[in-house]
């Protein structure tokens, strides 16, 4: 009997350890030769990363809580047949009331109303919270919910962030449903963010990803009407001038490949001029760092804007200003932002491309959770991103190499500690 336990024991303890400390794919690709802009590049990466490929409809840049908020509230009012909201956070506060007032006007207006709500990062949240809501005729559901059959997916989360009204307007970026985004009162608060409105073919696409995780959630196929009945024409190369777009989404697999991590990947591995990152949590595996390093060092001008002292996550800084050292001999430029948290999440690439959504720069991101982006190929909205980027950056310090090197032996250690967590966080 103690020979079995002690098995067990070690079957559990081997499998933590695992979960820890599990390499992660090793990506590769060669550096493309294609512009890419090119009709031949983007039909390879939209076929890579099996996402359908449309012209886009209109596209609104929003870069703060407020503004974002507003025109979500503005949008759910009006909504006529459905809104599907999907989230990562969902906290009470400010803004998860005023969200919550409109979502049950709408469903008592007669509006399907389905709400799926990370059961891990809403922990805080109980369930009847949104009980008023039921009441109306809205749906809300937990992903992966505390129990003895999801505790195998326990490491899988949604970590998605979308919101579609009548299949016609569509929502994503980083922002969840929190006062974070808003409130002025909290050292590094309001959280700087991005988010994107779109109309036309992208929010399709967005429905699907919002589908999936509803399958998932309630066991529900959404039926036809939640979508636009308007037929999607795959686009040859329109004329200049006019957009395209695809929505990536990524769950992860059993060999731990993601389509987001590959659309990433052959972004970066193609750059011929910029690439310009955004991310509240960069953490670059050693195939990410390979490929930035192999960038900079060909004559692209690599730039990396992450949070500076005002980081939600701590730890995660110091794992991520462990990762600098490298980065930097490379050429690769490093700036931490000052004012407050920055929690959006955009690469540009060229001024062509610019991929925004819910992912981060870290394994998790890439390898555990469930994650959504946009990936546009317009000039105009690449300039809007770099203008955006521009002013971050003026708000941020250069990380400088000497001085990274005479940090103190305190965050050497604490770093070294982090890299033990470093995956789940």
């Amino acid at each position: 009997m103690e020979i079995v336990a002690a098995l067990a024991v070690g079957i559990v303890l081997a499998l933590f350890l695992l979960v820890l400390f599990e390499p992660s794919l090793p990506y590769r690709s060669d550096v493309h030769e294609l512009p890419v802009q090119s009709q031949p590049f983007v039909d390879y990466l939209s076929a890579i990363v099996n996402a359908r490929l449309v012209t886009t409809g209109e596209t609104t840049v929003l870069n703060s809580g407020t503004a974002i908020y507003d025109a979500q509230l503005r949008d759910i009012k009006t909504a006529r047949r459905t809104v599907h909201m999907e989230v990562y956070l969902y906290l009470r506060g400010k803004v998860a009331d005023a969200m919550l007032a409109a979502l049950e006007e709408r469903a008592r207006a007669g509006v399907a109303v389905r709400i799926i709500v990370d059961r891990i990062g809403s922990w805080s949240t109980p369930n009847s919270y949104f009980d008023a809501l039921r009441r109306a005729g809205g749906k809300v559901l937990w992903y992966q919910p505390i129990a003895w059959y999801t505790l195998k997916r326990f490491n899988n989360r949604t970590h998605r962030d979308i919101l579609v009204i009548d299949g016609e307007i569509g929502f994503i970026g980083g922002v969840g449903v929190a006062d974070y985004w808003i409130e002025r009162e909290r050292p590094g608060c309001p959280w700087r963010d991005t988010a994107i409105r779109a109309t036309g073919d992208l929010v399709r696409g967005l429905q699907t990803s919002f589908a999936e995780n509803w399958l998932e959630a309630s066991g529900e196929i959404l039926a036809k009407e939640a979508f636009s009945l308007e037929s999607v024409k795959p686009p040859a190369m329109p004329p200049a001038g006019t957009a395209l777009g695809m929505v990536v989404n990524s769950s992860p697999s059993a060999g731990r490949s993601t389509r987001a991590r590959m659309l990433f990947q052959l972004l970066l591995a193609s750059a011929r001029e910029t690439i310009e990152i955004t991310s509240p949590y960069f953490l670059p595996d050693r195939s990410l760092m390979a490929e930035l390093m192999r960038a900079a060092r060909r004559g692209v001008a690599v730039t990396v804007l992450t949070p500076g002292r005002f980081n939600n996550h701590p730890i995660t800084r110091l794992a991520s200003r462990r990762r600098y050292g490298q980065l930097l001999e490379a050429g690769v430029g490093i700036h931490e932002y000052q004012p407050t948290m920055i929690h959006a999440k955009v690469l540009t690439v060229d001024g062509w491309w610019s991929v925004l959504g819910s992912t981060n720069f870290d394994s998790r991101s890439f390898g555990l959770n469930d994650e959504v982006n946009v990936a546009v190929l317009d000039r105009d909205l690449g300039t809007r991103m770099q203008d955006d980027f521009r002013a971050d950056l003026a708000n941020s310090v250069r990380v400088d190499l000497e001085e990274w090197r005479r940090r103190s032996l305190r965050e050497k250690l604490a770093a070294a500690v982090a890299q033990l967590i470093e995956r789940q966080v």
